[in-house]
């Protein structure tokens, strides 16, 4: 009887023989559904780890830019001095984290097609030559902060001497113009020692056709003339042999070479005598790769480099000057075979 009376209220929910209203119809139609598909989802929408992340990131991000950007402002308002030295530093770091990506991408491309230095196009070349140069000074830095607390005075020898401890990536504009006619001053000092080492080896040339040659060349330089092209390459043959090839040099001639090329010269005479091999190689190499590659491809401030490292000071001088100045002295230097530089 129990049976009948539970078989026939199924019959009469899911048959026809009872008519339901549409709403409770509805409501029938909604629980068969969930229980089909299951309890209803949430509607919001739940992101993965790995966009929570993202998320997180970005956020962290922004608000770091602005409390960065307040940071700006407010020791530019109180501490305008401290604030350009800062932006400076900050800057230089930028630069100098730049430059050793630029670097180690150029050594790994020769390393996977096997070129040499000398084989670099002008701009790669100069590029590691100057990083190995700037390495090479805040190598110096880093050996003077390993002791504990040694840090803080380095801090302080930087603010003191940033000519002589920090690179150009370090320095305000205005030190760039007085550092760099500070250190041709200490070059041009060095000239006069040369032109009489100079005058002293002439009794020593044997061929009198070069000897009146290097006699007209010094006359030339002492009345502040600037020597001709052909005057320089008549003279090739004075310096590739005895007495002012580069095996010849005395340890005080050397010691002023070094010092016009910015070489220390407080080195024994082997390693006097190695670094202007090497030096002058260097430079004979960028001459080579600058004459492929054309001055008129230079910018402006690529021109005043070159010319300064080549012995001009050039922070005072028009870019057209330096450029006239530049083929000059591609002019003789191309015209040298690279052998003559090691002799």
């Amino acid at each position: 009887m129990a049976l009948s009376r539970v078989c026939w209220a199924r019959a009469a929910l899911w048959g026809s023989a009872v008519t339901l209203g549409p709403h409770v119809t509805r409501k029938l139609q909604l629980v068969r559904c969930g229980l089909a598909w299951g309890a209803p989802r949430s509607s919001k929408l739940h992101l993965s780890p790995k966009a929570d992340v993202k998320s997180l990131i970005s956020y962290v991000v922004a608000k770091t830019k602005v409390i960065n950007g307040k940071y700006h402002r407010f020791l530019g308002r109180h501490f305008p001095r401290f604030y350009v030295l800062y932006t400076v530093f900050m800057k230089g770091l930028q630069m100098l984290w730049a430059d050793a990506k630029k670097a180690r991408r150029i050594k790994a491309n020769m390393w996977k097609h096997n070129i040499k230095f000398h084989q670099l196009p002008y701009r790669e070349m100069e590029h590691l030559r100057q990083f190995r140069r700037d390495v090479t000074k805040c190598l110096f830095l880093g050996i003077i902060s390993i002791p504990p607390f040694a840090n803080y005075l380095v801090f302080l020898l930087m603010y003191l001497f940033p000519r002589q401890l920090l690179i150009q990536h370090f320095w305000t504009p205005k030190q760039q113009i007085d550092f760099l006619d500070i250190y041709h001053a200490r070059r041009k000092q060095s000239h006069p020692e040369i032109l009489c080492h100079l005058e002293k080896v002439i009794p020593l040339v044997s061929d009198a056709g070069l000897r009146w040659h290097l006699t007209e060349l010094c006359t030339k330089i002492q009345h502040g003339t600037h020597p001709a092209i052909h005057d320089i390459l008549a003279l090739r043959e004075c310096f590739s042999n005895h007495p002012l090839g580069m095996k010849q040099l005395h340890a005080l001639q050397m010691k002023a070479l070094s010092r016009a090329m910015l070489l220390t010269p407080y080195l024994p005479p082997f390693l006097l005598r190695h670094r202007l091999k090497t030096h002058t190689t260097v430079i004979h190499q960028l001459d080579k790769a600058l004459a492929k590659l054309g001055i008129s491809q230079l910018t402006p401030q690529e021109v005043k480099s070159a010319c300064y490292l080549r012995g001009l000071n050039s922070t005072h001088i028009a870019e057209e000057r330096c450029r006239t100045w530049l083929g000059e002295w591609l002019q003789i230097s191309c015209s040298l075979k690279a052998a003559a530089y090691h002799l």
